[in-house]
């Protein structure tokens, strides 16, 4: 594997990793406006880059198909919905600032289940990073090298508030600072493995990247509206989330163009 793609495949987990690291330099749990903030930011940033990084570059690909290029966006966008739906009921979860898990009776523990909800948003996010370097690699037109870096730098940046929401509440709760930061760096483990898992299905079957690309776009739209726009909006001043949203989409879109 080229030096420059295992970067950019490592490039999210470390931004995963060094959000995780702030429990080492901080004191308490996050103030719930800065939760607020950070994840209106992160989502942000998932939407632009499921539009600008994904679906636009699968329709780009299917332009042969004429009026109806869409089509594999569309369908590769569902794909990607109803994946992340099925995770969702299928693997227990407890999302921050909720006493009531999600998915199948468990009786793992809190810590687990928010350590798991972290990585079932992070997995859409490494098949976005997979999919986007199997196209480059592959001599795709439509994705250059400084596009995946785009991407890569985009999900590390927003990656880098989640490793700090994940381990500085558990910290909070009495976790040891140590365990906190593997529990962060843990939740981020799913990206790179999604990646390379991505990359690989993608190269076999190059003609499917078009509705690769938008299954991933439509798995990383799931998370940010099942859970991330709820929790930027939870509670009063809702509006706090909404700007930051705009910033973290502002950022992504900034990072696509400029290196793009």
């Amino acid at each position: 594997m080229p030096v420059e793609v295992t970067k950019e495949i490592l490039l999210p987990f470390v931004g995963t990793a060094l959000g995780a690291a702030c429990v080492f330099v901080m004191r308490g749990a996050l103030h719930t406006k800065v939760q607020r903030a950070l994840t209106g930011f992160a989502a942000g940033v998932m939407v632009a880059a499921s539009i600008w990084s994904l679906l636009v570059p699968a329709m780009e690909q299917a332009e042969d198909m004429g009026q109806w290029a869409f089509l594999p966006a569309v369908i590769g966008f569902w794909l990607g919905i109803l994946f992340l739906l099925v995770l969702d009921r299928t693997i227990p979860h407890l999302h921050q600032n909720s006493s009531r898990p999600e998915g199948p009776h468990t009786r793992l523990k809190r810590t687990t289940m928010l350590v798991m909800a972290v990585t079932l948003h992070n997995i859409p996010e490494g098949m976005a990073v997979g999919v986007v370097l199997a196209g480059w690699m592959a001599g795709n037109s439509g994705i250059t090298a400084a596009g995946t870096l785009a991407l890569s730098l985009g999900i590390a940046i927003q990656n880098f508030p989640e490793g700090a929401i994940i381990s500085m509440p558990l910290r909070a709760e009495g976790v040891e600072k140590g365990r906190a930061f593997l529990y962060g760096v843990l939740s981020g483990v799913a990206e790179p493995l999604a990646a390379i898992l991505t990359m690989l299905a993608a190269g076999l079957i190059l003609p499917a990247l078009p509705y690769l690309l938008s299954f991933a776009a439509g798995a990383m739209i799931y998370v940010v509206v099942e859970e991330l726009i709820p929790e930027a909006s939870a509670g009063e001043h809702s509006n706090l989330g909404t700007l930051f949203f705009a910033a973290g989409f502002s950022v992504m879109l900034a990072l696509d163009v400029a290196l793009g």
